[in-house]
């Protein structure tokens, strides 16, 4: 069976939705995977809120709490400013459902995320965007550039991860975790962005660092050739200092206030 296939397969059977009833899952799953869910579910709130969303074409996902290796990930069919905690899907190390779903998945979000999920047990959270500036990073020669603060604090910790096609090809899996090795960020070439964390909001807060410094330097060097390149040794004080201290401010500081403003921007998302 080829990729095209493999990747139709997947759609067998599916009918576009107008409408669909969710229920709550609040109270019928642990207040562990409850929690998971409201993070995670904000956590798409939020990208489509800073636009990083590609209509429904990126993906998310958490692990569920406990030792059977689930995680959840968007349903297929819902924009992200759509997507709630009751309507993640929760798959199994086989891409499939675990519990009965009127949703199906993104067969190349459960290769890319299954792939670091199994093989990273720090990996509670896996994020992936094709925003225009991270593709663009991505397909730079020299991938991300100690031209901004932003860019230093988080570029010793990226990876690299060379195109392979629309990632259904399940034997991808082994060579993204080798690329990843026990880095925190990937610039996938030719494709986009990638972030790992042990929650949800320091995978999410990498990523925003990470995308940030992309679209940065996609800036700077439209602005022309007259670069200020910092002086040396200070990329290497400020990536150490970014190990030290991202996480951390991650938890502590930036993800409470984040999770704050999807309440503030629509409660409905932690239903």
């Amino acid at each position: 069976m080829n990729r095209v296939e493999e990747m139709n397969r997947g759609f067998a059977g599916v009918r576009a939705l107008d409408s669909v009833e969710i229920p709550s899952l609040e109270g019928k799953v642990s207040n562990e995977e409850w929690a998971v869910r409201v993070d995670l579910a904000a956590a798409y709130r939020m990208v489509a809120y800073y636009g990083w969303d590609d209509l429904i074409f990126t993906h998310l996902s958490a692990r569920v709490p406990g030792p059977q290796h689930h995680f959840l990930l968007n349903p297929y069919q819902l924009m992200f400013e759509e997507v709630t905690a009751s309507s993640l899907v929760k798959v199994d190390a086989t891409g499939n459902p675990v519990d009965p779903t009127p949703f199906i998945t993104n067969p190349a979000g459960f290769t890319i995320h299954s792939a670091i999920h199994m093989a990273r047990e720090d990996a509670q959270a896996v994020m992936h965007l094709h925003t225009p500036a991270g593709q663009a990073v991505s397909a730079h020669a020299e991938g991300l550039l100690p031209l901004t603060q932003t860019a230093m604090l988080v570029r010793g910790d990226v990876a690299f991860h060379d195109y392979e096609g629309v990632a259904v090809d399940l034997s991808e899996r082994e060579r993204l975790v080798a690329n990843l090795g026990d880095k925190g960020a990937m610039l996938l070439r030719n494709h986009g962005t990638l972030a790992v964390g042990k929650t949800v909001g320091e995978c999410f807060v990498k990523l925003y660092f990470l995308e940030r410094a992309c679209q940065a330097q996609v800036m700077a060097l439209a602005a022309g050739d007259n670069i200020n390149n910092p002086p040396q040794g200070s990329p290497e004080v400020t990536s150490e200092q970014g190990a030290a201290g991202l996480a951390v401010a991650a938890n502590l500081l930036a993800w409470p206030a984040l999770k704050r403003k999807a309440y503030r921007l629509d409660p409905n998302f932690a239903t």
